[in-house]
């Protein structure tokens, strides 16, 4: 399937959970929280767009998982008072099936493209004059009988999301008009989106402090605070009379195993391989890989961004290595001698 229809095929409670993800994200810039310094970009760029009657240029988002491009997009969508399609980079798996999307766009429609740096290498040059000249070049036929028809498609907008902007192709990036790069969040705008999505869900909190204990281990990322905040939630209401305060935030994130960095068993395991297995490091990812049973792509995507983010880790030509503060956060002792060792 290449565009994402919500509700076919999906089971009731499948449903529930991404009507209940939709309800959580703003819809306007009034209501997103965070990411200041992009939106006075973008929305600079749609006053102008609708200023002039023109479409938005394309836009590429790009940073960890987790910090709202999807969100974003939707939200640029609404502000541009536009139609949007979702579709991701593996679910375009021909040149043709861009051309089905493309096709069936209107003039201002808004193209959203996940993982986009997984765009299939022959589906990434049908796109490429798509976006610079909205013309589509179709191959008709094969061998000397075939022949190109080029079509004109609408002008709409493509925005791309990729957490690897670094895989995607030069000329592809190229075509982005704008590129935004999503930082992670501060504990304040964890606290305020934690406050929200807490008013949303009909979950008292009795005091700031259970708010501000959420944010300090969500990892400075917004998907995280509204999933621990739903755990917390099952937790309160299984194990009090449903509100949350700072004892039951802190016996739910116990028995989550969240430490007070936001850690999880994952995140500890990985620091403590590199220590205990390499005496803090380097140690190549593979062999990190390989160690932990957790895919490479995994730790460079998920676990590496925040680690290296707070200090715990750090990337070098010769590989991972641990921080004093990663010892310090887990009780061990720096191994004497390591200096001597290296040399």
């Amino acid at each position: 399937m290449i565009e994402r229809v919500v509700g076919s095929g999906a089971s009731e409670d499948e449903q529930k959970d991404e009507e209940l993800q939709v309800t959580l994200r703003p819809k306007d810039f009034e209501n997103y929280i965070g990411q200041e310094r992009i939106k006075k970009n973008l929305l600079l760029a749609i006053a102008a767009a609708k200023k002039r009657g023109e479409p938005l240029d394309h836009v590429l988002l790009y940073g960890p998982p987790g910090l709202g491009k999807t969100t974003l997009a939707n939200v640029i969508a609404h502000e541009m008072g536009a139609q949007i399609r979702v579709t991701s980079g593996p679910a375009i798996e021909r040149a043709g099936d861009l051309a089905s999307l493309l096709t069936n766009l209107q003039d201002g429609d808004i193209l959203f493209i996940d993982e986009i740096h997984r765009l299939h290498r022959v589906v990434e040059e049908v796109l490429y004059s798509a976006m610079e000249d909205f013309k589509l070049d179709i191959m008709l036929g094969k061998g000397p009988s075939a022949r190109s028809l080029r079509l004109d498609l609408p002008k709409f907008t493509i925005i791309g999301a990729t957490t690897r902007t670094g895989a995607l192709a030069a000329p592809l990036r190229d075509r982005f008009g704008m590129v935004h790069r999503l930082e992670f969040y501060d504990q304040n705008e964890i606290e305020k989106i934690i406050r929200r999505a807490a008013k949303i869900l009909n979950v008292q909190m009795s005091d700031m402090g259970s708010a501000a204990l959420l944010a300090q281990r969500s990892r400075l990322t917004p998907r995280i605070a509204n999933r621990l905040l739903k755990r917390v939630r099952d937790y309160a209401d299984v194990n009090g009379d449903g509100i949350i305060d700072v004892r039951i935030a802190t016996d739910a994130l116990a028995l989550l195993e969240i430490d007070e960095l936001g850690l999880d068993p994952a995140d500890r395991l990985i620091l403590a391989a590199i220590i205990d297995n390499y005496d803090g490091g380097p140690v190549g990812v593979e062999t990190l890989a390989a160690l932990t049973s957790e895919e490479r792509q995994t730790i460079e995507d998920f676990i590496e961004p925040y680690l290296l983010q707070i200090g715990l880790l750090e990337r070098t030509p010769r590989g991972r290595k641990a921080t004093p503060k990663s010892y310090k956060h887990l009780g061990k002792n720096k191994p004497k001698g390591r200096q001597a060792k290296l040399i």
